[in-house]
């Protein structure tokens, strides 16, 4: 997916739950992302932080440990 795309994506998600309490909007993010996005998606997202080259809304960036994981295949 294109980079900004997936930046764009994932602020949305972050701005729909930003009005609820942090505690809740963090896990309302990494369970979204979590539930409906696609394996190739959640690499995407946890590569760009790690790069921390893409502007992410601050909500993203503390539900990332929360986001399930994706399993490495052999």
């Amino acid at each position: 997916m294109a980079p900004d795309k997936l930046v764009y994506m994932a602020n949305q998600i972050a701005t729909f739950f930003k009005s609820q309490p942090e505690g809740e909007g963090v896990d309302g993010v990494a369970n979204h992302i979590s539930d409906f996005w696609e394996p190739r998606m959640r690499k995407q997202l946890f590569d760009m932080i790690a790069e921390g080259k893409a502007d992410f809304h601050p909500l993203v960036i503390k539900a990332a440990p929360k986001i399930r994981k994706v399993k490495e295949t052999a």
